[in-house]
This record gives structure tokens, C-alpha cells and sequence, in this order.
């Protein structure tokens, strides 16, 4: 547990506007309260306007005068926008649907994460900006590209793709020789003695897309792994070179509900996780939500989207992590695009200095006048005056004056979340609409809706003897040492459905999931449900979309009202033979926290808490004045008590 300074910046391109302006902009920042300023991110043409044609003069300027006013800069690498030139030196760089049609230049992303052109390209431009600016006194942190997977641009079915998955196939399935691979193990493997999928040789392994019917989902889980690998081994060349030539930390701005890549491999080699928060946006198109809760948040956002990612991202960057883009205001790409509630800026500012952020920047200064993002809002408007969010910034920046320092204790439960899983489900869900993801969310909706403060864990977690609790739903493939760490950590665990339900090369695993130490089930029987066919559960509640029939001798704590069991338990483990709805999860919470010992508080909709070592929060996220601790919290609200 550290204490942290909590600090505010915003994103700037100095590129788009006059130089003459520069100065005025950042004393403007300083008078606002910011500390950070995101520059330099989409700036390879203006860095590099011809191949080996460096154009510093203007970079240095606009990072001195920064300084000058008190600005302390991050540097973006801008590889996620490659000139034409880059594309006329390399035509075959673009990534290339699953329909096989290469995506274009004329917005950002266009490229393959496996070419090696491109990435040498990178490497040189990277080596460039560090060796210049490695060491400028500045400079306070390193961006590496921007918001990877954006845009659906993980997954590349070109042809450097599909010979670098050929050779990472070779290595997975190496030879016992050490003599290259041994694709009679990939065929055992995968099972490929079904339709006669055999191969001779791995150079005959094409890639899992425009097959007559589904490919094997051994063959496609193994792409979506190879895909995450490739992003892995990109940023991994930017953060070696950076970390060659600085000192300064390195992050990367991640996205909410972007899953293609893991996000934890990633985070292994960069000092901070920070990630791009977009409430009313992703209210819009990756929440989930009904159309009456669309309605009802339309200029809130979800109570709990931005808060679970706010501890992913925590547990991504161990401990470090930034809102690196803040919406200020109604964007630009999503299908609805309302303004915020007055105060709803401020909110979410404080909701993620209450999970512990170090900074939250706001995206963007001043909204542009031109190109792609003309309707996306900033804290000015395109004519330099103030637009409402700069009002909410500047009231943040004036109480982060009185504020103590965040100190984010552990919290008593745990919520494990595993990029691999969310593969697994995305390769066979089995049913329509079934996801990991939204498995794992609805489990972090249950525990916020019972006022409880939650840290995410990585799948590879080896100690989780400091929890009170630990819910890891849905992880399809669970290798031995994880049931073994979870069986063993003292806290009430629970799993399930589709725990174990895979061994590593996507086959069910012998004997029959789940396999758990100590719980005495097997999984006989499993079938996905119409949503209007929810299994109803005695005492309240329902199983819904998946249902599982166990095998075995643990004892039956919830049942279907045709006696079927829906829980079962033994010692402090319980399996949740299906997928709960709201009002099952509740119950199973509670039963939980009972046995646990963890203080629950009942919470009206839209009202959630979040703890720190020192101060508990209160988010109104109600267009509406609610009941809290000291009365009525108005709309937007946030009610901060010391302990």
C-alpha cells in the first residue's frame, strides 16, 4: 500500500495549432490546475515528413515551452499512425480482415502487428525520439503507440501473419530434438484426426478464417494466443528501446471492453497502466445495458464500467495506473452521443483517485476544427473559450489542494479475470451472447451493488491468502498450481460455470471438469437456453443462458425448483452450476459475505462506494438526488467521509 499524489493533465497537439499559441495554452493549463500533458502520439508525419528527414525544430519548441510553464510532458511514440510514405516503403504492412480484405490508409491503425518491415520502421523511429528526448528534463513519462486493438485491429489475417503464426506454431509444438517443431503433437493436440484436418507440416497451417464452416476451435484459440503474442512482442520492442535511452516510466493507454490482446502480458514490461475512459460513449456500445438503463445513464454512464476497469487496469500496471483520456464532454463515434450531466466530469475524476489513479488527463484541450474528431468535445471549444468540463476540472484541481494523499489498501475480495478465458469463450460460447466477460462483469456488478471494494487479480496469482473472498467465474482452462492456489488460500472461492472446462489446447480435459480439489462434482451435462427459458431457482433468483448437470457427492446449498443443483459447496468452495441473474448473484453475495465476515451496505440503484485506507467515496450516478450517509446526494454527486 502506497501513497500517491493525486494529479491532473489533458491531451494536446501543438501540430494543429499556431506556435504563436502554445504559451498562452499552457499557462491556461497551469491556471487550470493540470500537471501532465500527453503530446506527440499521431505526430510521426510532422516528426518525420520524409523517410530519414528528421523536423525536431517545432517538437523541441513546443516541449520547452511546456516546460516553461510548469508542464510536465508525455511523450507518445506515434506508431499508431505511419505516414504514406511508410505505406508506399512497405504496401503489404496493412493488417487484413477476417474476410481478407487489407484494411486502408486514411485513418490510424492500418497495420499488421507481425510485419517485420513495419516493426523495424518502429524501432527506428522509437530509437530516434528516445535518443533525442531520453534524457530532456521535461519529459516525466513515455506512452507507447496508442489504444492497441482499437478499432478491431488486433487480428490480422495477412500473409505476414500467417507465416509468423507458422512459427509460432513451431515453437509451441517444438520437436523433442529441439530440431524444430513436431506437428504429429500439434495433431494430437488439436484433434485433427476429426474431418481429416491432419497436416504434413506446419507450412500447410493457413490461418482460422473464410473455412466453409467453423475451424477447429483448438486451431482458433491458438490464433487469438499467437495474436496477443504478436501486440506482446510489438510493444515490447518500444519499451526495450525507450528503457535503453530513459529513465522516465512507460505506459500504454489501453481500452474498456477491448480484450483481443492480454493486457497483463503487455503491462509486464511497462512501469504504468493507463487506460482511455469514455462513460457515455461505451454506455452506447459496450456496456451491455438494457435500453432502459441506456436511457435512465444516458449522461452518466454505467455506475460500474469505468470502476471495473479502473481495477483491472490497477492490477494490470501492479499498482501504478493512469486515466491516460477522460471524456470531457459528448464525443464523437459512438451510435448517441448526449453531453454529460452537469458535475458528471468531476465525478469521474474522483471515482478514479478513489481506485487509486495517479493522474486522470482529460482528452482533449481544445476540441478541432477539422478532421475525424470535429464533434468530439474538449475542455475549450475550437474558438478558445472555455467549454463546461474546464469549470470541473478547475474545481477538482482547487480541492485536490486540501485533499490527503490516496493510500488503496487490499481489498477483502477478489475478482480474478483472465484474457485466455475470455478467448476461450469467444472461440465457443456455446450459446448466443455468452461471454466471458460480460460473465466476469456481472459478478463485479453483484459485489459493487452489495458496497464492496474489489481488486481484480491476474490468473497467474500465486498468494490470495489475504482475501476474505475470491470469485473466479468462467475460467475455462485452470492449470493445477491455480486450483491448488485457490483451494489453498483460506478465503471463500467461488467458480464456475465453465471452470476447467478446457486443458490447455481447448480439448475437455480427463477426469471431467471442473477438478477441483476437495469438491466432488463433475460437470455430466451442459446446454445453452433461449433467454426467455431462465431455470428458476428456489428462494429467488434464476439460472439463465447456461446451465450445467453436476455429478457428485458436495453438498447442494442452492437448487433449481425442479430440485437440480445450481451451488454446491465443500469446506469454502462453491460451483455455480450455471449463469446467475442479478437477483441469484445478490443472494450468492450475501451468502458469501455472511461466511466471510465482510460488512455489506444495501445500496439504492445507481449509488456505489469505493474505500481507500483513509476516506470512503459515495457516486451518485442517478440523474436524481439520492439518500446516502448525510443526507440527500444531488445528482452526480460525490460524498467523501474520513474514517
Amino acid at each position: 500500500m502506497t501513497d500517491l499524489k493525486r494529479t491532473l493533465g489533458v491531451c494536446y497537439y501543438p501540430e494543429h495549432w499556431p506556435e504563436e499559441q502554445w504559451a498562452e495554452d499552457a499557462r491556461r493549463m497551469v491556471e487550470t490546475g493540470l500537471t501532465w500533458v500527453r503530446i506527440g502520439e499521431f505526430a510521426w508525419a510532422r516528426i518525420e515528413p520524409e523517410p530519414g528527414r528528421f523536423d525536431w525544430g517545432w517538437l523541441d519548441r513546443a516541449i520547452e515551452t511546456l516546460g516553461a510553464a510548469g508542464l510536465r510532458v508525455v511523450l507518445g511514440t506515434p506508431t499508431a499512425t505511419p505516414p504514406r510514405w511508410v505505406l508506399d516503403r512497405h504496401p503489404d504492412m496493412l493488417a487484413v480482415d477476417a474476410n481478407g480484405r487489407p484494411r486502408k490508409f486514411g485513418s490510424r491503425r492500418h497495420y499488421c502487428f507481425s510485419h517485420r518491415g513495419y516493426l523495424e520502421e518502429c524501432r527506428r523511429i522509437v530509437t530516434a525520439l528516445a535518443e533525442r528526448y531520453g534524457r530532456n528534463p521535461q519529459l516525466g513519462a513515455w506512452q507507447t503507440d496508442n489504444e492497441y486493438g482499437c478499432h478491431d485491429t488486433t487480428l490480422s489475417y495477412s500473409d505476414a501473419a500467417r507465416q509468423a503464426f507458422r512459427d509460432w506454431l513451431r515453437a509451441r509444438y517444438a520437436a523433442p530434438s529441439g530440431n524444430g517443431g513436431d506437428v504429429g503433437a500439434l495433431n494430437r493436440a488439436w484433434g485433427n484426426v476429426f474431418w481429416s484436418m491432419d497436416y504434413a507440416d506446419f507450412d500447410e497451417i493457413d490461418l482460422p478464417n473464410l473455412t466453409v464452416t467453423e475451424p477447429n476451435p483448438a486451431h482458433s484459440h491458438a490464433f487469438l494466443r499467437f495474436s496477443s503474442d504478436q501486440v506482446v512482442r510489438f510493444n515490447r520492442a518500444q519499451a526495450d528501446i525507450i528503457r535503453a535511452h530513459s529513465d522516465a516510466p512507460i505506459a500504454h493507454n489501453y481500452m474498456g471492453r477491448v480484450t483481443e490482446f492480454d493486457h497483463f502480458d503487455v503491462g509486464a514490461d511497462l512501469e504504468i497502466a493507463s487506460w482511455d475512459s469514455y462513460p457515455l460513449g461505451f454506455l452506447e456500445d459496450r456496456v451491455g445495458a438494457s435500453d432502459a438503463e441506456k436511457r435512465h445513464f444516458a449522461r452518466q454512464g454505467d455506475p460500474d464500467f469505468q470502476a471495473f476497469h479502473h481495477d483491472l487496469y490497477r492490477a494490470v500496471g501492479r499498482g501504478r495506473w493512469w486515466i491516460m483520456e477522460q471524456q470531457p464532454g459528448p464525443v464523437n463515434w459512438a451510435p448517441y452521443n448526449p453531453a454529460p450531466l452537469p458535475g458528471m466530469v468531476r465525478l469521474w475524476t474522483w471515482e478514479a483517485f478513489a481506485h487509486g489513479a495517479e493522474a486522470v488527463c482529460y482528452f482533449r484541450w481544445r476540441q478541432a476544427p477539422f478532421a475525424q474528431e470535429q464533434m468530439h468535445a474538449g475542455l475549450l471549444r475550437p474558438d478558445s473559450a472555455e467549454a463546461p468540463a474546464l469549470a470541473e476540472a478547475r474545481h477538482v484541481s482547487e480541492e485536490l489542494a486540501d485533499a490527503k494523499e490516496v493510500s488503496v489498501p487490499r481489498a477483502p475480495v477478489a475478482l480474478i479475470f483472465d484474457y485466455a478465458a475470455e478467448w476461450a469463450w469467444k472461440v465457443q460460447p456455446h450459446g448466443h451472447g455468452l461471454s466471458y466477460f460480460a460473465l466476469v462483469f456481472e459478478h463485479y456488478r453483484a459485489l459493487r451493488r452489495a458496497g464492496l471494494s474489489i481488486d481484480i487479480l491476474p490468473p497467474d496469482v500465486r498468494d490470495v491468502s489475504g482475501y476474505r473472498a475470491v470469485f473466479a467465474p468462467g475460467l475455462m482452462h485452470m492449470p493445477d498450481v491455480l486450483k491448488e492456489t485457490l483451494t489453498a488460500g483460506g478465503c471463500e472461492l467461488v467458480l464456475g460455470p465453465r471452470s476447467g472446462a478446457r486443458d490447455a489446447d481447448f480439448a475437455i480435459p480427463r477426469p471431467l471438469p471442473p477438478a477441483i480439489p476437495g469438491l466432488d462434482i463433475a460437470v455430466a451435462r451442459v446446454e445453452s437456453l433461449r433467454p426467455d427459458m431462465p431455470v428458476a431457482v428456489a428462494g429467488g433468483g434464476h439460472l439463465t443462458r447456461y446451465v450445467e448437470d453436476l455429478e457428485g457427492s458436495a453438498e447442494v446449498v442452492l437448487a433449481t425448483e425442479d430440485g437440480a443443483a445450481a451451488a454446491v459447496r465443500a469446506a469454502r468452495t462453491t460451483y455455480v452450476a450455471g449463469w446467475a441473474d442479478a437477483e441469484l448473484l445478490d443472494r450468492l453475495v450475501r451468502d458469501i459475505a455472511d461466511r466471510a465476515d465482510i460488512a455489506i451496505v444495501d445500496l439504492p440503484p445507481g449509488l456505489r462506494i469505493r474505500d481507500t485506507a483513509t476516506e470512503r467515496f459515495w457516486f451518485n450516478y442517478n440523474p436524481h438526488p439520492v439518500d446516502g450517509p448525510a443526507g440527500r446526494i444531488a445528482p452526480a454527486g460525490v460524498y467523501r467521509e474520513t474514517f
